[in-house]
């Protein structure tokens, strides 16, 4: 049985990753640990903690000790590292919480794995490591900086990162590949396009859209909405990161993209267009509006969810015009292709929060009220 390390697995991608595998795999064991901030909610994948297959640790990737100890007492084969602080607005109102959790949280993690990994040393003074293991980073597309309106990110695409965020994604990434470099450690490193799908956090633009449409709210866009994002289904994204774990050669760094190009305006429009849709074919989903208006027929009106919700914010500080990945090397070499168009995959998931509204109000607590009010007010 492999046992993996999950880091940051209450959290929106790291969540799906640990309940994919625990569905796709009976010989894995899930070591989870996770500081619970305001993006991670232990109740995302409390189902899958059995205290058999699936453990959860509450603590910091930046702590030494703790790290140490569960190398020690797991003997981990595989490190996921999905832990990182992950929003742009945040990052550009507090930068230097980024360097610590996304860069030296990172480090740690490495100098974690290196201590119990090694078992010696080659002919040239390079460490030698224990058979099969693997330290893995998730990183993302926006290292690449920004496109204009044709092209895509290779893997080969000079870093050029425009956020604080994804400033230190960037050195988290470079330490990754320092740590190749400089001790032979066997490590991997994707970089995807952007996620969405279930349990995903709400000062997202989609799961972000939803909620305001249900409460009735305005529909904050930046700037004018043309900015271009390539779409990724989150479980097409746990498939890849599966692949390149376990067949990905070590060293190198994949790109997974989903072909699903999509102006934030298009996006904000669909996501209108489709729960309008869906809650005229089944009404039954009208009961969760927070925002309930009776049409001439006494029932729930729907009428009013239109574009006029939406409202155009003052842009983004240094916001990144086009993002798009190319994932030929992914598929070439792993056999990986997303599955899931952006038309099938965006009803899967208005459906999925539509029906865990629950989910929904739980993790929508106050921090994330104040820095909602923070983000958006008299933008």
């Amino acid at each position: 049985m492999k046992t993996y390390l999950v880091t940051g697995a209450a959290g929106f991608i790291g969540a799906n990753y640990v309940k994919y595998m625990l569905a796709t795999y009976t010989d894995c064991k899930i070591v989870v640990l996770d500081l619970l901030t305001y993006a991670g909610n232990l109740g995302t994948i409390a189902g899958d903690i059995d205290g058999d297959r699936c453990e959860f640790v509450k603590g910091d990737i930046c702590d030494k000790e703790l790290a140490d100890s569960l190398f020690d007492k797991y003997k981990f084969d595989y490190v996921v590292n999905f832990a990182a602080e992950s929003h742009v607005d945040r990052s550009i109102e507090n930068p230097q919480l980024f360097l610590k959790v996304n860069i030296l949280g990172t480090q740690n993690l490495l100098d974690a794995a290196r201590r119990a990994w090694v078992t010696g040393k080659d002919e040239q003074g390079y460490p030698t490591w224990r058979e099969g293991v693997r330290f893995h980073q998730v990183s993302t597309d926006e290292v690449y900086g920004s496109l204009g309106a044709e092209g895509y990110f290779h893997e080969t695409t000079p870093l050029d990162p425009r956020s604080p965020y994804s400033a230190s994604k960037t050195s988290a990434d470079l330490f990754v590949k320092a740590y190749f470099e400089t001790f032979k450690m066997p490590v991997s490193i994707t970089r995807c396009s952007n996620n969405y799908g279930p349990y995903h956090f709400p000062e997202k633009l989609i799961p972000l859209i939803i909620k305001n449409i249900l409460e009735g709210k305005s529909l904050p866009v930046y700037g004018d909405g043309t900015n271009v994002r390539d779409w990724l289904y989150v479980e097409d994204h746990c498939k890849a990161i599966d692949a390149v774990v376990r067949r990905g050669r070590v060293g190198e760094v994949y790109n997974v993209g989903g072909h699903n190009e999509k102006q934030n305006i298009e996006i904000v429009k669909l996501t209108i267009d489709t729960i309008r849709q869906l809650m005229t074919e089944e009404p039954g989903y009208r009961k969760v509006l927070k925002k309930q208006e009776l049409d001439a027929n006494g029932e729930i009106s729907v009428s009013w969810i239109n574009y006029d919700l939406i409202t155009f914010v003052k842009d983004r500080l240094g916001h990144d015009q086009r993002y798009a990945i190319d994932p030929t090397k992914i598929s070439t070499e792993l056999g990986w292709l997303p599955e899931t168009s952006f038309e099938v995959g965006i009803v899967k998931t208005i459906r999925w929060y539509l029906e865990n509204q629950s989910w929904v109000e739980e993790i929508t607590g106050g921090d994330y009220l104040k820095y909602y009010e923070q983000m958006y007010h008299n933008r």
